[in-house]
């Protein structure tokens, strides 16, 4: 799939490395909020803490005593990172289990794949 026929949700499953060619303005607003929510260091924290965590999948109650923060302000960072695609969550019971969505996560990282010189 060529660039130009990527939809703003495919941006990231579709796009090769920011090196390959430039981006247009709608894959970089795509993008962006991805950057931005792993721009802070408490959810940048969160996302290794839940990537780390046995079986890949963490809860709010295993993820409070690692911070200094309140749950509500744990539970917005998650909140984040779910609403721009980065982890999901299940219902169980009454925890919520996050887990991080490793296309997403490897999209991502193929965006700063830079072909090194022969």
């Amino acid at each position: 799939m060529s660039k130009s026929e990527c939809a703003p949700t495919d941006a990231l499953e579709c796009c090769t490395s920011l090196a390959a060619e430039p981006i247009d303005a709608e894959q970089a607003e795509t993008i962006a909020p991805l950057l931005k929510a792993l721009g802070d260091p408490a959810r940048l924290r969160l996302m290794s803490l839940i990537l780390s965590h046995e079986g890949g999948e963490a809860c709010v109650c295993d993820l409070l005593p690692c911070f200094d923060l309140s749950q509500p302000t744990i539970s917005h960072h998650l909140k984040v990172l779910h609403d721009v695609g980065l982890v999901s969550r299940e219902r169980r019971g009454t925890w919520v289990y996050y887990s991080a969505r490793p296309g997403a996560l490897s999209a991502l990282g193929s965006l700063f794949d830079v072909a090194v010189p022969a």
